[in-house]
């Protein structure tokens, strides 16, 4: 049983590879990037892991978030968003809590960070990379927040 439990995982989440490839997608509460290295086609649609960054930290206790990851569930032909989960991530690069999103797909609306993320996901042509870390999104990401 546990077997079958690790091999679901697996197929549900595709494991990220080593140097994220980020694109930025959007900016506006958060700077939103893409990270088309981790693009997988799944039955009639694609996965994909974006990374949210906030303006500033965000501190809780002792300890300070920069933002988060998630995976994305896009049916690229249907114009459908599902949000599969969401990893905090530390402002010193440790994710998590891994919290799973259980609303269903919903459809997909122009100008919010579904239809850019989407873009990217289902567009099928290749996007110039803009930060291939955190570190270096987090730079991007906040410098055009404060512009």
């Amino acid at each position: 049983m546990i077997s079958l439990l690790l091999s679901l995982n697996l197929i549900v989440m595709p494991q990220t590879p080593v140097e994220p490839q980020l694109v930025l997608t959007g900016v506006g509460r958060f700077a939103v990037f893409a990270d088309v290295a981790s693009i997988t086609p799944d039955a009639d649609g694609v996965r994909m892991r974006a990374l949210q960054i906030s303006e500033e930290d965000l501190v809780i206790g002792d300890v300070a978030y920069v933002g988060g990851w998630s995976w994305w569930r896009f049916d690229c032909a249907a114009q459908t968003a599902d949000r599969l989960d969401f990893a905090s991530l530390r402002a010193d690069g440790i994710e998590g809590p891994l919290t799973p999103e259980a609303a269903p797909p919903y459809a997909i609306s122009p100008g919010g960070d579904a239809a850019e993320l989407a873009a990217a996901a289902c567009g099928g042509e290749a996007l110039a990379v803009d930060a291939t870390g955190v570190a270096e999104a987090m730079r991007l990401g906040r410098a055009r927040m404060r512009e």
